[in-house]
């Protein structure tokens, strides 16, 4: 890799407010506020709004659309197109 054109890829946290949680991951993500995380060290956070936290598919809260009524619609309206 060239020098000085990649950005700085270094652990950051990552919290949910939504959920209340905290995740430690690296990423090239920049911020000015920081948080001290379980080990005593200091890290730039960064807040999300949603994350596998408190996102309906991870959480298992998701709701399912029924698509059965608009298949039947959509094959009723071209129908009679497609008999001609």
């Amino acid at each position: 890799m060239k020098d000085s054109i990649h950005p700085e890829y270094r652990p950051v946290v990552f919290r949910d407010r939504a959920a209340g949680s905290a995740f430690l991951t690296r990423s090239t993500a920049t911020s000015t506020t920081t948080v001290t995380w379980e080990d005593g060290v200091e890290y730039p956070v960064v807040d999300v709004e949603i994350s596998s936290a408190s996102h309906p598919f991870y959480t298992g809260k998701q709701v399912i659309v029924d698509t059965a009524g608009r298949v039947e619609r959509f094959n009723r309206r071209h129908r009679s197109a497609a008999a001609d």
